[in-house]
């Protein structure tokens, strides 16, 4: 009997256990850090109240580790087979948001696109990233044994990351230039010819400038929000330039978030001031999303921080465990390719927080308070834990040779 709840037990945690553990720590504790900032929402904001908040986070944490759970069940390479259908999907979307998507909390960013007939709404730009790059690893494992024409290149893979970066760009640069730059990385990893990557950064650069210099001077991209990148450069460049105690009104107005940001990060100290008890929290715009892990540095101190960034390190290299240890080269370039995109965003996330680069707006992952970035994280997550369940295994306790080579390859 003994034996059977154990069995059921490591079934249940399917894929990596040390990878299932973090996960589930992380999840966790991230409702503490969301009760307590979400109180900004309740009394500064005043959008609805925080017990009402918190229990929607917990909703989205155990929606989110089902749908990890459930992506388990369902052999990757068939994600692999769909993406190029989802993507379609996804870019038809993007293109919808341009024109109906709306704002959620204020933010002046029409992100958002609401479900007919629902109260639900989602940012399309999140599983749009997701579903291009396991579009480009499937692309890029299917073509690995040949030369591919530089029209196949153009076609089927830069045409793809151009459009969704230019559909994304308009209302969220700085997820656009994620999506770039994860790309770029997926090239490299997936073995593309180096002269077909460097021309495709030169070719983005000149683009991103073009674009730049169009919506600066023109009126011809309506709605965008180049004004707003531009600010927020400026801003970041004058704090580094000028000191924190300046008498400059205009430079403490625009750096405010950052200013109160740094100020709850000194405030917190060694051992934090306690799990609730954050002072500069009401004053911290978005201290439930972007910026909390201030927040968390605030209540929990540098060791709490430490130990968090600890989970979050844990959890890179069973990720690179796992791709190390995957045969099929479409595997483990998949889970590469989504660790690199969990780790691209949780370092943005930190960096704008402690004010290494501007204001960005990309939450913590697993911690955030939002409901489309968590769930699109825990998908990532479940790929991976997919992908670990399947690495071939020989051990004394017989479990045998689970998939043979040309199962895992057979993607097509």
């Amino acid at each position: 009997m003994d034996e059977q709840n154990t069995e059921s037990r490591v079934e249940f945690l399917k894929g990596d256990k040390v990878l299932w553990m973090v996960i589930l720590v992380i999840s966790i504790f991230s409702i503490f850090p969301v009760y307590s900032a979400s109180s900004n929402l309740e009394y500064i904001v005043n959008n609805g109240t925080t017990t009402g908040h918190v229990i929607k986070h917990m909703f989205f944490v155990v929606l989110g580790l089902g749908i990890m759970r459930l992506v388990g069940t369902v052999k990757y390479e068939y994600i692999g087979k769909l993406s190029s259908i989802l993507l379609g999907l996804m870019i038809v979307l993007l293109v919808v948001t341009m024109f109906t998507g709306q704002t959620i909390d204020g933010a002046s960013a029409s992100r958002w696109l609401k479900i007919p007939g629902t109260p639900i709404s989602f940012q399309p730009s999140s599983f749009a990233f997701l579903m291009l790059i396991i579009y480009l690893c499937r692309y890029l494992t299917k073509k690995i044994t040949r030369e591919r024409l530089p029209i196949e290149n153009i076609m089927y893979i830069f045409g793809p990351i151009l459009l969704v970066f230019v559909l994304v760009a308009k209302d969220n640069g700085s997820t656009a230039l994620m999506i770039l730059m994860v790309s770029v990385i997926v090239l490299v990893i997936g073995q593309l010819h180096w002269k077909y990557i460097a021309g495709f950064i030169s070719a983005s650069f000149i683009a991103i400038i073009l674009f730049l210099l169009i919506a600066l001077n023109t009126n011809m991209i309506g709605g965008n929000r180049v004004h707003t990148w531009m600010s927020r450069i400026e801003t970041f460049t004058s704090s580094k330039a000028k000191s924190a105690d300046t008498d400059d009104e205009s430079v403490k107005a625009k750096n405010y978030q950052v200013m109160q940001a740094k100020a709850a990060i000194v405030h917190g100290g060694i051992t934090g001031m306690g799990p609730g008890k954050s002072a500069l929290k009401q004053m911290l715009p978005q201290s439930a999303s972007d910026f909390i892990f201030a927040v968390i540095v605030e209540e929990y101190g540098v060791i709490g921080a430490a130990f968090l960034i600890s989970l979050y390190l844990i959890m890179m290299i069973r990720i690179v465990m796992i791709a190390s240890k995957m045969p099929a080269f479409f595997g483990s370039l998949l889970v590469l390719s989504l660790g690199v995109m969990i780790f691209i965003q949780l370092a943005v996330n930190i960096a704008v927080a402690v004010n290494l680069i501007p204001v960005t707006g990309q939450p913590l992952p697993l911690i955030s308070y939002g409901g489309t970035s968590m769930l699109v994280t825990y998908l990532q997550l479940g790929i991976i834990l997919n992908i670990s369940s399947r690495i071939q295994i020989y051990d004394e306790e017989g479990m045998g040779k689970k998939q043979s080579i040309a199962e895992i390859n057979d993607i097509a």
